[in-house]
């Protein structure tokens, strides 16, 4: 995993139910962003034909503290949500943001979270739903993430949080916290490749027509003055490095493939990415090495050399700092076999 990455991957997923799907309930609370409801509803809740399985991922329920809840700016009221108690037999709990935070959260709601991360569901919450969490306690001691406007009263209401107002989302075990509400989509699909593997996020990505992999390190806002003329964008560069991970690429080489310095492609990296040149690259190997064992691949020197990372050895530090788990650990959660076994 890339330095200064904020994933905390040193703790075992919490899987589904071997019997039902991965329950996922998401709370709707009054004036809540629908953007952020649609991206849990999208990512958790629909059929996925593109992946060739009868069997869904997740089961999906929307639960609200009221009968009728209105959307953020009255666009529209919801009356069809289950209650609250339906948080008591979630794997995975959301809570989307709403752009009132200094209006505490309904004691219900509350009561929700703790008891749902006091059995051990994990927790997620999408923009500034992060305030909730840190009102019911969650976050205290614990790294944090919200949208970087609402930062500094972020931490005026949460001094003991240990906010991180720059990255995309932060994974603190149980309870992860993504930034903006764009944001949401990249811990939707870290929590999707965490519980199926990468092959899965990306066929769920592709089809969103989304980043596959964003890592949570990289800053959530990025200044990009719009061009006087058409600028070229690294588009070409990235995708000419993806078909060659397996060969000695550099930093260097991408930046002679750019026709800058390895200044202005750090620069230019920063600035269109959010990240390095040299933690991109990484990336990049770590996702390709994952799907190489997914698809089969047994023999670690093999996939250390496909993905460009070397040695076995290499590749089981990389794969553990990264996921988790070691080659073989991997392999059993997320290969062809464990698929369809």
């Amino acid at each position: 995993m890339p330095q200064g990455s904020s994933h905390r991957p040193d703790r075992p997923d919490r899987p589904a139910h071997p019997e039902r799907p991965h329950r996922v309930v998401v709370i709707v609370d009054e004036g809540v962003n629908p953007f952020e409801v649609g991206v849990a509803t999208e990512l958790f809740g629909l059929p996925r034909p593109e992946l060739g399985r009868a069997a869904p991922l997740y089961e999906l329920t929307l639960c609200a503290p009221a009968p009728d809840i209105r959307m953020n700016h009255g666009f529209f009221t919801l009356s069809t949500a289950a209650g609250l108690d339906a948080v008591d037999t979630a794997d995975t709990v959301i809570v989307p943001g709403r752009p009132d935070n200094v209006v505490p959260r309904r004691q219900p709601v509350l009561d929700a979270l703790r008891r749902s991360h006091a059995r051990g569901a994990r927790i997620a919450s999408f923009c500034t739903g992060a305030f909730a969490l840190a009102e019911a306690g969650l976050l205290d001691g614990r790294r944090a993430t919200t949208h970087w406007r609402w930062a500094e009263q972020f931490r005026a209401l949460h001094p003991g949080v240990l906010l991180e107002p720059d990255v995309l989302f932060v994974d603190e075990g149980s309870v992860l916290t993504a930034a903006g509400s764009a944001s949401a989509l990249d811990l939707g699909l870290y929590l999707v490749r965490r519980d199926h593997g990468a092959e899965v996020a990306n066929s769920v990505s592709r089809r969103l027509v989304f980043a596959a992999h964003r890592d949570g390190g990289q800053r959530q806002f990025v200044e990009r003055p719009v061009p006087h003329v058409p600028d070229a964008s690294l588009a070409p560069v990235l995708a000419w490095a993806r078909e060659r991970l397996g060969e000695p690429v550099a930093v260097a080489d991408l930046a002679a493939r750019a026709a800058v310095s390895a200044a202005t492609l750090h620069r230019r990296f920063r600035a269109e990415l959010g990240t390095t040149p040299l933690a991109w690259l990484l990336g990049e190997r770590i996702a390709l090495a994952c799907r190489l064992i997914e698809r089969g691949e047994d023999r670690l020197d093999a996939v250390a050399r496909l993905s460009g990372l070397g040695s076995a050895a290499n590749l089981r530090a990389h794969l553990k700092r990264s996921t988790g788990l070691s080659p073989s650990a991997y392999r059993g959660k997320f290969g062809h076999r464990a698929r369809t076994g």
